[in-house]
């Protein structure tokens, strides 16, 4: 067994993945952890697998860069998925970053996102009265793509007949962030981003015409800038709305789906938070963890650093493994068991530090509501048919998942 897992740390390559892999990383994760916590990959970058470590790269700024130009011009050439990923909040730097996220969570204050609970709440129900009337589902379908979309397209305002092709765009372009993309996923990428720009710069001439209530419309609130005159640029404001769709479509269908999913897998605690549905708030946090929703981020070193007695030099790309950090038995206690109770639970799905995630409470509230209530409704619902993966290691997540709620 440790000689199995010894090989499975030495023979790991994020260029060269399995489908077992795929289907299950967290073996994986765990022999790396154990035995090569700061893993030399052969095209010389490093994987990192412990918490401590993505802690230290997440908070050390100075040393562990954001800014991917570098890494990305080799991959995307002078392209549009260039040009989105190092343009949008979370691939750059202080002070860019900076600015472009006080602006952001100016309008993602907690007043505003407590203002959308009602309205969140009537969509979610709405949802669950679908799926009774059907009562073969499919999980993604019919339900968790439904919400986020709903959501960041009513916080940017963005009208509901035009709402349809945002789930592709979004695959598209996040798609083109795995280790490696073929030419066909490049050229979707590109035409997504093309597309989604084009779509964009219509609806803000639209708001810039017509402004709506920036207490409550994002888009009109990044276009108004804030009191002291800070404003996006147009190149700026263009990529970070696709950065704002794409986020919170992606990672909230996938904490929605794999939650479900998990609960499924897990009776006893799924039985636990029906009769206990003040719990889930805990459990929303422990689905987090337990399947992250984003699985990896990735860092470039400005200077040399030591990490777990490994030296990194100025100019070496990290990858942060969220999926194998949240299961780090160092900082979480039998962490292959889901637990919805678990407390502390201090997980890092929305990473932590300056790049913590600006959507993050919008996220739990979406989770919250979503899976609540659908339990509430549905208390013996049941997979119909194997789920079937999104064939990604960046997102983890399901395309499919038939489920029975009648």
């Amino acid at each position: 067994m440790i000689r199995d897992s010894r090989q499975l740390a030495a023979d790991f390559d994020l260029e060269k993945l399995t489908p077992e892999f795929y289907a299950n990383p967290y073996p994986t994760y765990r022999a790396l952890r154990e035995n090569a916590p700061v893993k030399r990959l052969p095209n010389g970058s490093y994987f990192l697998t412990r918490y401590d470590d993505l802690v230290t790269a997440y908070k050390t700024t100075k040393a562990f860069s954001s800014d991917k130009k570098r890494e990305f011009l080799p991959k995307y050439g002078n392209s549009p998925l260039y040009e989105h990923h190092t343009t949008s909040l979370v691939f750059n730097d202080p002070p860019a970053h900076t600015r472009v996220r006080r602006l952001i969570m100016g309008a993602l204050s907690p007043r505003a996102i407590a203002g959308m609970e009602p309205d969140l709440i009537k969509l979610v129900d709405g949802l669950v009265d679908a799926l009774a009337a059907k009562g073969k589902v499919d999980l993604i379908e019919d339900f968790a793509t439904a919400i986020p979309i709903e959501v960041i397209g009513n916080l940017l305002d963005v009208p509901h007949d035009e709402r349809e092709p945002l789930r592709d765009w979004s695959l598209a372009i996040l798609g083109a962030l795995e280790p490696v993309i073929s030419a066909e996923v490049f050229a979707r990428g590109n035409n997504a981003v093309t597309d989604f720009l084009g779509y964009l710069e219509t609806l803000v001439e639209r708001r810039r015409a017509k402004p709506g209530n920036p207490n409550h419309d994002v888009l009109t609130r990044l276009i108004e800038g804030e009191d002291n005159g800070e404003r996006l640029t147009s190149k700026e404001l263009l990529h970070n709305c696709i950065f704002l769709l794409n986020a919170g479509h992606e990672t909230t269908t996938n904490l929605i789906g794999n939650g479900l999913v998990a609960l499924s897998n897990h009776p006893a605690e799924k039985k636990r938070l029906i009769e206990h549905p003040d719990m889930i708030k805990t459990a929303v946090e422990e689905m987090l963890r337990f399947e992250s929703s984003n699985q990896l981020g990735n860092r470039m070193t400005v200077e040399p650093v030591e990490l777990g007695g490994t030296q990194l030099p100025a100019g070496t790309p990290v990858t942060l493994c969220i999926g194998a950090a949240n299961r780090d038995p160092a900082q979480f206690a039998d962490p292959e068991r889901l637990d919805v109770g678990r407390n502390p639970n201090r997980h890092l799905a929305f990473g932590t530090g300056a790049h913590q995630c600006a959507g993050m409470a919008l996220a739990r509230l979406e989770g919250a509501i979503a899976i609540s209530r659908f339990l509430q409704r549905f208390p013996n619902y049941a997979l119909d048919g194997e789920p079937v993966r999104g064939g990604r290691v960046r997102f983890r997540g399901f395309l499919k998942v038939p489920c029975q709620v009648g």
